[in-house]
């Protein structure tokens, strides 16, 4: 599976001023070790199998799982049949339903 390492100026930039604030001591270690987390989630793309695969491990719907991802019914069916890829937002609900299961965003 390809992973996408997603890097913006501001996430950045964000994390360079949460470093500044834990060497002056205003983050504990443990916090900025979260931060750290949040700002490197990896993302990487999701095969038809897999998508129909965490559906069937939450035991819904295409209807239901579309419902929960606020995407469309079609959209969904395509991506099972790998007639479309998912990206930006359902990419990442999906990669979080993959590591925290469905009740994550629910």
């Amino acid at each position: 599976m390809k992973t996408t390492k997603r890097s913006s100026r501001i996430l950045d930039e964000m994390h360079e001023t949460a470093g500044g604030l834990h060497s002056a001591g205003l983050i504990s270690k443990r916090r900025m070790g979260e931060f750290d987390a949040l700002c490197h989630l990896d993302i990487h793309e999701m095969p038809p199998k897999k998508i129909k695969a965490l559906r069937e491990k939450a035991h819904v719907s295409q209807a239901v799982f579309a419902a929960v991802l606020n995407t469309s019914l079609s959209t969904v069916q395509k991506w099972e049949v790998g007639d479309k890829k998912p990206s930006g937002p359902s990419l990442k609900l999906l990669n979080l339903i993959e590591r925290k299961g469905l009740e994550a965003i629910i």
